[in-house]
């Protein structure tokens, strides 16, 4: 069985510690080197290749986002990040800079091995997330939405349908797998939900489609894959349409 490479990056001795156990446990996985700060991170990131990469987000010399940035254009394999941190005020930040996870010290035995399940589960399906060069770092997995009373609620692509504006409202809620709708914080526009994801595509004024779950078009309305069949108002407006048709070639 071939071995997933993981590289910690913590400053932290008790943090790394902890970290370095629990990872132990798991044979698929193998800690191949670690690095205290953002210097000695660039030359272990760049001989191993790691699979897997723990970055901690405050250290010596640079943040974790900054050691991201700099190595953006030497990572040409497939690495997915988890963010390690004591900090949640990073939460945000961590997850527009294309994070697959986030792990908050001290961690809880079963959230590391979430992360792990679901990173093995897309290894092994062949997904790519590795940090696109000159373009901006979608998160492929998590984001973040406010809903109207400011709470954050963290989401990921895959639970999404599509997005609908309520104009009685004058706000977009979002439409998720067996869960009631979500209603988004005002002022949340049409562009704003689009950058989170590329698979999403407004269709209409009133609606934007996560396009993984696009099945057909017909008679001017889109239809989805379950567990979304059953929505109707899908229209798809000429305006969206002509750009669904160069986009996707349609």
């Amino acid at each position: 069985m071939n071995k997933y490479k993981v590289i910690i990056v913590d400053d932290d001795d008790v943090a790394l510690e902890n970290l370095t156990f629990e990872l132990s446990k798991d044979v698929r996985f193998s800690l191949e080197k670690t690095a205290r700060n953002g210097k000695q991170a660039k030359k272990v990131i760049t001989k191993v290749q790691p699979d897997l990469l723990f970055l901690d987000v405050e250290m010596p010399d640079m943040t974790g986002m900054e050691l991201l940035k700099d190595i953006r254009n030497d990572v040409s394999w497939n690495m997915r990040v988890v963010f390690y941190t004591a900090y949640d005020k990073y939460m945000i930040q961590a997850i527009r800079e294309s994070a697959f996870d986030y792990l908050l010290k001290p961690f809880g035995e079963q959230e590391l091995k979430d992360i792990l399940a679901r990173f093995v589960k897309q290894a092994e399906a062949g997904q790519r997330t590795t940090l696109p060069v000159g373009m901006p770092l979608y998160s492929a997995q998590t984001f973040i939405v406010f809903t109207p009373t400011n709470d954050m609620r963290a989401l990921r692509p895959a639970e999404v349908g599509f997005f609908r504006y309520c104009s009685d409202r004058k706000q977009w809620e979002v439409m998720l797998n067996n869960q009631p709708p979500l209603a988004l914080r005002r002022g949340m526009t049409a562009e704003q939900i689009t950058q989170h994801s590329p698979c999403f595509v407004q269709i209409h004024q009133s609606f934007i489609i996560n396009i993984d779950y696009l099945m057909i078009i017909k008679d001017g309305k889109c239809i989805l894959y379950p567990p979304f069949e059953n929505a109707t108002e899908l229209l798809v407006s000429k305006k969206y349409k002509k750009e669904l048709q160069d986009k996707y070639c349609l």
